[in-house]
C-alpha cells in the first residue's frame, strides 16, 4: 500500500516538475533549465547521501551491466522531453500522453524480460487495461 502512495506522489512530483521546468524555459533555454534541474538534484541528493547514507560512491563501479549507469543521461532526456511535450500540448494531454507510454514500455520490458527485470507472460487483462487507457486519452483529446 506505501508503494501506491509512493507511486502517486511520484506522478504528482513528475506534472509539477515539468510546469516548472517549462516556466523556467521562458527565462533562459531548454538545456540551461534542463541543466540547472540536474545540477539542483544532484545537490538534494548529495545532501540526502551525506545525512542518511554514506555508503561508498566505489559500488557504483560494481554496476553490471555498465550500460545500468546511463539513467542520469536519460534523465537529462526525460527533463527535455517533458519540457517540450509540456510547452506544446500543456500539462494535462502531456502527462497522459506519457504516462501511456511509460505503461506501454514498461509492459513491454516485462512482457520480453529485458534489462534483467523478471520476464512475465502476457494478460489479455492488462492489454485491456492499456485499451481503456488509450480510449480515455482520445476522449480526454477531442472534447
Amino acid at each position: 500500500m506505501v508503494g501506491f502512495f509512493i507511486a502517486l506522489l511520484s506522478g504528482a512530483f513528475m506534472s509539477i516538475q515539468g510546469v516548472f521546468n517549462t516556466q523556467v524555459t521562458k527565462s533562459s533555454t531548454i538545456w540551461v533549465a534542463n541543466a540547472f534541474v540536474q545540477f539542483t538534484a544532484l545537490l538534494v541528493c548529495l545532501g540526502a547521501w551525506l545525512f542518511t547514507d554514506r555508503s561508498s560512491f566505489g559500488a557504483l563501479f560494481k554496476v553490471q551491466p555498465k550500460y545500468m549507469l546511463l539513467g542520469g543521461a536519460i534523465g537529462a532526456f526525460i527533463t527535455y522531453t517533458v519540457i517540450k511535450a509540456m510547452e506544446m500540448l500543456g500539462p494535462a494531454k502531456s502527462v497522459m500522453l506519457i504516462v501511456i507510454s511509460q505503461l506501454i514500455v514498461a509492459y513491454l520490458i516485462e512482457l520480453f524480460g529485458l534489462f534483467g527485470v523478471e520476464k512475465q507472460p502476457l494478460e489479455i487483462r492488462k492489454l485491456a487495461g492499456m485499451g481503456i487507457a488509450i480510449l480515455g486519452i482520445i476522449i480526454f483529446k477531442w472534447t
